[in-house]
Formats: structure tokens, C-alpha cells, sequence
């Protein structure tokens, strides 16, 4: 019986050519999208799954409240590690102290690369279960050991055996290499850990972290946990959140609490506000999760339409059948045999569309997706969503066809009936309703994102060139290689400073000065930089002077930004001293001595922070700041600046960051996202309008004779173009009506995510009201001005 059903689907498809290629190509088109991003969203919720401790691993996040602000994030202060050991070390299986991602330059003979990796403690290969390939994974109890990754292997030792060869560090450290760890793949928060050093070394490495071991100040820091098992990671972060330790006499004040941010929340959870936790990268996976429904419901319902729409072609096919014995359950059991051939032979499309743009869409999206051809789970879920897909699209036109009576079919009397077709207008103001709802969506994103990229930067970041200066060969040089490279006529100026351009790395409180409001508590973004900072910036000098190296006293000289005034309440700020709090051991007063003008070194989507800038007494900034030249070309003076750092650095790489590409990175992951809408926004609206012109089709073919008369009797073309558009522009008019208070409350809620955002206008629905209604137009007519210039002879002698 099945291969009868089969059958007679095999050849209603044959003989409907036109509607069937509508058909197989909306649902192909609409379950390609859904496939792509159902592979995205399934890469998304993959992230961290690589580590096997991943559900008993955590980081420790502290809360600290500033003037009735809670801030989060995961610095935490060094003597946290052993006071956390002390209090709960019972429930804990490691207590990992770590840096943050430095860069070192690692030598081996005469290769010497830069790498980036982390100094950690020795629990870490452990708590990570890295895959170790040779070596040991208590490979960091030795203070002179170093773990790499595998392509850091490779680079350096090609096929030789790495393990107790002896590598140096920063040009000064020789360190051997204990172990070889499997790369961690891209969808990880690791993924970019070449290397890890030992904690021991981080601390005989740097003095100032002598200080920082009681003080519970320095932030400076991350700690990672991995619980002990039967351990409960929500219990045990409520009972450290007020461990006493932390509040202590120092920072009591701010209200310091501890939590357990758990490593499956890393990536997709990592959004905090007012110290509550408020999503992250989750929304963009239940925002695409649910366009990729809503695409595919597109399409489920062109073919509820059409099906639905040609039932008075097939009533007489249902009259006979029921006429001779078939009972209502078997016709409902063809219909849906057409609909699963239907929807077979689009998803067999929609498999050749996935892999034809699959790389293009891991170029746009950033990601390495692979087409799982060996994964057993996804070709379960393929078929579930096969059948799952027929069920929808063909249930609906199952049950109506299979309901016609066969008396009235056989007899001629059959009439669709007055309100049939009434279900296929909602649904056409459904499918309409959501695609206006894309396209308004779309604006928004697109013009959020312009708003944040044309919103003043505040220094000139066109010719600007960052170069690292981690080294401790740098140490000292400062003056001489801006010397250098000024007279080398490929830099116009340059200046030193201590965090990126586009990055602030340090923040500072502890301060009081003239005029500070009582319970104030300060949270000062702090840069130390050399005098000519703002002249390599272009940043202007809104009040006072800049920092000079002709003035004796300018070594405790600062400057502040525009919105540091107004935060520090400064009216008059030139001349003020900010002088430490600290009574036992405080640092000299700084003066300030100019405000200049806000600059964006955060997202460009949040306000500026409070920035103070601070003379650079000892000269080891990590960045050198270059001001291009304008009269040469880049390439021109790129050659020059190598040339002349490796006159004076042989033995260290030449890297260099252009500051406008650092920046522009940061609108990276909206503009990704923005993209992505587009292009599935354009395709539902393409699918939409599939079936529009499939319904318009057939509208014209049902009406044939009635064209044929009308314009016997005098109607023009543009009577007839009327007769068939306007009902659809009506249903259409009522889906931009629906769509708009949607969208509105939609968007305006993501909006609100963004303190520096774009005002809705009333424009914007405006014009995808235009929009909406002018592919509408393009759609019907075509085939409506088609019908219209037919021969009315021909149609009404062939009717």
C-alpha cells in the first residue's frame, strides 16, 4: 500500500511540475537555513565540551560594589587562593592560581616565535585534563619547566622528540620542556594556551608581586576550582560568597562577594549587571534558534497554501476514491505520503545547499563547522526533522482534502465553501508578519551598529601603530628607539604606554583629594604613559597643558579625561593633588595638570570610563606608539620600522598591531551578527514571496475565464492587475500592522542592552512598511500583469 502511495505522489509531482519546484524549493531553500543553524547553534552549546572535568570546573568570580554600582568579573586578589584552601579546601580537588594571557618570546636555536599562554599552577594540566601527547602531566612542579602546545612543537622541534630540550624565555630564562598537549580546539576559552609556565616562575619573575601577596587590593588575578566529586557547585558558591577574608579592613568598603562561575557558563553566560547574572552569547543562540523555526515555518506554510489552494483541482480525485471504498485515514496516509516525498526530496536539496555554502558561512561567522557525515546522532535528528517537517507542512492540507464529500464532489455541486479561504489569508499574514518583523529587526541591528561605529573615538587611531613590548630587552630603550624611529622618517612621533590603544588593563582606587564627596568610592582607569602620548594619539587638550618632560615636578604629573572631571566632581581640576589613602606607605601626590578630551579605549557601545593617565617614570610601558608618517605609504614605512627595530632587537619577532583594525574588531561579533540577520532576512522574505507567487499563479489560472470576459467587455490591464493584487496587498498591509508593535517591544528590549544606543525612529517602520509592500507588488505582479495581456479569445475558447 505504501508503494501505491508513493506512486500516485511520484506522479501528482510530475504533473504539477511548476507548484512542485515552488514547493520543493521554498522547503529545500527554508530547511537549508534551518540546517545551518541548527549546526551553529549546536557548535555554540559544544563550547568547552572538550574538557572532560567541564561540569566540576569553575573560575572565581567577586563582585565589588562602587557608589550603589555592583561591577563582576573574574580578577580576584592573590592571598584568596590560600585563604580559600584554608576555609573550604575539603570540597575542592584543585585550587589553581593563574595569570592572564601573556605573550612571551620563546627561542630555540634560531627560531624565536611569540606565543601567548598562561603561568599557572601545577594542578592545571590536571584540572584541564589536557590530552598530554608526550611527556607528563605533572609536568609544572619543576619551577623551570615549561608545558607546550602541539603545534608549538612542531614549529620549533618539527619531528624531533621535545621533551628535555631547553628553550629560552624573553631572551633571559632557559626553561625545559616537560610535556606536549594536544591543541585545544577553537571552541574553547583555552583554545589560544600555547604554552603553560609554572606559577613559581611568574613569581620570582616579577617583584611587584611581592606586595601583592597579602594585599587584597590587587585584583590582578584569576583562580580556577575543580571540585571534588558529589560536590554540589551551588551550595559550595553560596557558602564562599562572604568568605571573611576578602572583606577585610581594606576593601570592606567595596562589599567584595566570591561565587563559582561554572565552566559551562563561561562562554554563553559571561554577562553581568548590578552583580546578578543577565546571559551573554545565549541570546544570539535562542535568536537564531528561533529564526531558524520561523524560516522553516515559512516554508511549511507556501506548501500549506498551495496544497490547500489547488483542492478543487483534486476534489474529484477525492469524490472517486471515497466513492469506491477509500476510507478517510487512507486519503489522509496519501496526502501525507506526497508530503514526506516532498519534503525528502527537498531536504536532499537542502543537503546540497548546506555544503555549498558552508565554507562561506564559516568565513562570515568565524567558525570551523564541519558537515558531520560520520555523526549517528545527526542523521537521527535529520530523519526526526524529515518526518517532523512533513507532518507540519502536509497535515493541515491531509486533513482538509480528506474531508471533501463525495456526493457533492461527483454531482459538480462542490464549493470550496465561503470562508476556505480564510485559513490560507492568516497564513499568508502570518509568513508576512514575520518577515517584516525580520526586516525591521534588521534595520535596528544594522543601524545600532553604524551609531557605535560613527560615534566620535576621540584621537586619531588612522596611522597608528601599536608595537609590543613585553620583552625585558625593551627595558630602558625607550628613548633611544624613539630617536630611531623618528629620524628614520617613517614615524612622526611615537610614546610608550601601559595597556593597548583600544584596552584598558589596570584600574585604580584608594585615592582622596580636595572636594571629594563623602562615601565616594573611586574606580579610576589607569594608564601609565610617556609625555608625548597625546600627541601620538592626536589627543586634544581640552583644559591646562600636556604632560612635559621640561618640567621637573611632571613626574608626578597626570592628566585626566573629560569624564573623570565630572566623576572626581572637579570644577576646576588644574592643580589638584590625588594623593594616596594608604597612611603606612603612601605613594607621592599627583598632580593634575590637564583634562583631555574622552577617548574610547572599552566598547564602543558603553560610556567612557573615568580615565587617568599617568607620567611613565621607569620606562617599561608594553606598547610603543607609533604616528605614522602620511607622506609615505604604510607598506614604506612598515619596512622601515622593522628595519630599524631589528638593528636593535635581532633576536626578537617584529609584531605590530594597526590601531583602526584593533578597533574595528570590537564591532566584529555584532556586525557578524548583523550580517547573519540579513542574509536570513532576505531569504525569508525570498521564501515568502515564493509562495505569493505561487498563489498569485494559480489565482490567475482559477480566474482565467473571468479575466477573458473582463477584458472582452473593456477592462484594461491595470483593472485586471488590480483585481489580483489588491487582495494580497491588503493581507500584506495587515501583516506590517502586526509586525510593527512586535518588533518595536523586541527591539527596543535588545536596546536597552546597550547604554550608548540608537533612539527608535519612526522611519524605520515606515520604511519596512514601503519595503514589505513593494516586494509584494514586484511578486503579484508579474503574473498578474501576465494574465492580464493574455489573449481573451484563447483563454475563453480553451475554457
Amino acid at each position: 500500500m505504501f508503494k501505491n502511495y508513493v506512486k500516485i505522489a511520484w506522479r501528482n509531482l510530475l504533473k504539477n511540475k511548476g507548484y512542485s519546484l515552488i514547493n520543493i524549493g521554498g522547503l529545500a531553500l527554508g530547511m537549508a537555513v534551518t540546517l545551518i543553524i541548527a549546526l551553529w547553534v549546536t557548535e555554540e552549546l559544544s563550547y568547552n565540551r572538550y574538557f572532560t572535568n567541564k561540569d566540576r570546573v569553575a573560575q572565581v568570580f567577586q563582585s565589588q560594589t562602587f557608589n550603589n554600582q555592583t561591577g563582576t568579573g573574574p580578577s580576584i586578589p592573590l592571598p584568596l587562593e590560600p585563604a580559600l584552601k584554608e576555609a573550604y579546601g575539603d570540597y575542592f580537588k584543585h585550587i589553581v592560581l593563574s595569570s592572564w594571557n601573556n605573550q612571551q618570546y620563546i627561542k630555540f636555536g634560531e627560531k624565536n616565535l611569540a606565543r601567548t599562554g598562561n603561568f599557572m599552577q601545577d594542578g592545571a594540566p590536571d584540572l584541564l585534563d589536557l590530552n598530554i601527547l608526550k611527556g607528563v602531566k605533572a609536568g609544572l612542579e619543576d619551577v623551570n619547566s615549561i608545558m607546550i602546545n602541539q603545534s608549538t612543537a612542531e614549529a620549533f622541534f618539527g619531528t624531533e622528540d621535545p621533551i628535555g630540550k631547553v628553550v629560552k624565555i624573553d631572551n633571559q630564562h632557559d626553561m625545559m620542556v616537560t610535556a606536549v598537549y594536544e591543541d585545544i580546539p577553537v571552541n574553547n576559552s583555552f583554545n589560544d594556551m600555547e604554552f603553560i609556565m609554572t606559577w613559581q616562575h611568574y613569581l620570582n619573575s616579577n617583584e611587584w608581586l611581592e606586595s601583592a601577596r597579602e594585599n587584597w587590593g590587587n585584583n590582578s588575578f584569576q583562580l580556577f576550582v575543580q571540585l571534588k566529586a558529589n560536590t554540589d557547585m551551588e551550595s559550595l558558591s553560596a557558602q564562599i560568597r562572604d568568605l571573611k577574608k576578602v572583606s577585610n579592613e581594606d576593601t570592606a568598603e567595596f562589599n567584595p562577594q566570591l561565587f563559582l562561575h561554572p565552566m559551562k557558563d563561561w562562554y554563553l553566560r559571561s554577562n553581568f549587571e548590578n552583580g546578578k547574572q543577565v546571559g551573554g552569547r545565549i541570546k544570539y543562540v535562542w535568536l537564531f534558534g528561533i529564526i531558524g523555526v520561523f524560516v522553516l515555518l515559512l516554508a511549511c506554510i507556501n506548501f500549506m497554501n498551495l496544497s490547500t489552494a489547488r483542492s478543487e483541482k483534486r476534489a474529484k480525485e477525492v469524490g472517486i476514491r471515497k466513492s469506491i471504498g477509500s476510507q478517510k485515514g487512507q486519503l489522509i496516509y496519501q496526502f501525507l505520503s506526497e508530503s514526506f516525498l516532498v519534503v525528502l526530496f527537498a531536504f536532499l536539496l537542502a543537503l546540497f545547499l548546506v555544503l555549498l555554502s558552508l565554507n562561506g558561512f564559516n568565513d562570515l561567522s568565524r567558525k570551523e563547522i564541519a558537515f558531520p557525515w560520520r555523526s549517528i546522532s545527526f542523521w537521527g535528528a535529520s530523519l526526526f526533522f524529515i518526518v517532523v517537517t512533513a507532518l507540519v507542512a502536509g497535515s493541515y492540507p491531509a486533513l482538509y482534502l480528506s474531508s471533501f464529500r463525495p456526493v457533492d464532489v461527483l454531482k459538480g455541486t462542490f464549493k470550496a465553501g465561503k470562508y476556505a479561504g480564510l485559513p490560507r489569508k492568516i497564513l499568508v499574514v502570518l509568513q508576512f508578519t514575520v518577515s517584516v518583523a525580520f526586516i525591521i529587526g534588521t534595520f535596528i541591528v544594522m543601524q545600532q551598529i553604524n551609531y557605535a561605529k560613527n560615534r566620535p573615538v576621540g584621537y586619531d587611531k588612522e596611522g597608528l601603530l601599536q608595537i609590543p613590548t613585553f620583552s625585558e630587552d625593551f627595558t630602558g630603550k625607550y628613548d633611544l628607539m624613539r630617536s630611531e624611529f623618528l629620524k628614520s622618517g617613517a614615524a612622526i612621533e611615537m610614546s610608550s604606554s601601559s595597556s593597548p590603544t583600544t584596552q584598558i588593563w589596570s584600574n585604580r582606587g584608594g585615592f582622596t583629594w580636595e572636594g571629594k564627596p563623602d562615601n565616594f568610592q573611586e574606580d579610576l582607569a589607569w594608564t601609565e604613559v610617556s609625555p608625548e602620548y597625546a600627541k601620538s594619539l592626536n589627543l586634544k587638550i581640552v583644559e591646562g597643558r600636556d604632560l612635559s618632560r621640561e618640567f621637573a615636578t611632571d613626574s608626578n604629573a597626570v592628566l585626566i579625561n573629560e569624564t573623570a572631571k565630572k566623576y572626581m566632581g572637579l570644577d576646576n581640576p588644574i592643580g589638584v593633588l590625588i594623593k594616596d589613602s594608604n597612611e603606612e606607605n603612601p605613594d607621592p601626590p599627583l598632580k593634575i595638570v590637564g583634562v583631555v578630551q574622552d577617548m574610547i579605549t572599552q566598547s564602543p557601545y558603553e560610556p567612557v570610563k573615568q580615565g587617568i593617565y599617568v607620567f611613565d617614570k621607569e620606562g617599561e610601558s608594553s606598547y610603543y606608539n607609533l604616528r605614522l608618517n602620511p607622506k609615505n605609504s604604510a607598506s614604506e614605512n612598515l619596512a622601515t620600522i622593522e628595519r630599524v627595530f631589528k638593528e636593535h632587537f635581532p633576536k626578537i619577532p617584529f609584531q605590530y598591531d594597526f590601531v583602526d583594525d584593533e578597533y574595528g574588531e570590537k564591532f566584529a561579533s555584532e556586525e557578524r551578527i548583523g550580517s547573519l540577520a540579513a542574509i536570513f532576512t532576505a531569504l525569508a522574505i525570498f521564501i515568502s514571496c515564493l509562495g505569493l507567487f505561487g498563489l498569485t499563479s494559480f489565482v490567475a489560472e482559477q480566474r482565467t475565464k473571468e479575466i477573458g470576459v473582463r477584458k472582452v467587455l473593456g477592462a484594461t490591464v491595470f483593472n485586471v492587475w488590480n483585481m489580483l493584487s489588491k487582495d494580497f496587498l491588503k493581507l500584506v498591509t495587515i501583516s506590517c500592522f502586526i509586525a510593527i508593535p512586535i518588533s518595536y517591544y523586541i527591539m527596543n528590549g535588545w536596546l536597552q542592552e546597550y547604554p550608548y544606543r540608537v533612539v527608535l525612529q519612526w522611519y524605520i517602520f515606515l520604511l519596512a512598511i514601503i519595503g514589505a509592500l513593494g516586494i509584494t507588488m514586484l511578486t503579484v505582479s508579474f503574473q498578474a500583469i501576465k494574465a492580464a495581456n493574455a489573449n481573451p479569445v484563447k483563454s475563453l475558447r480553451t475554457e
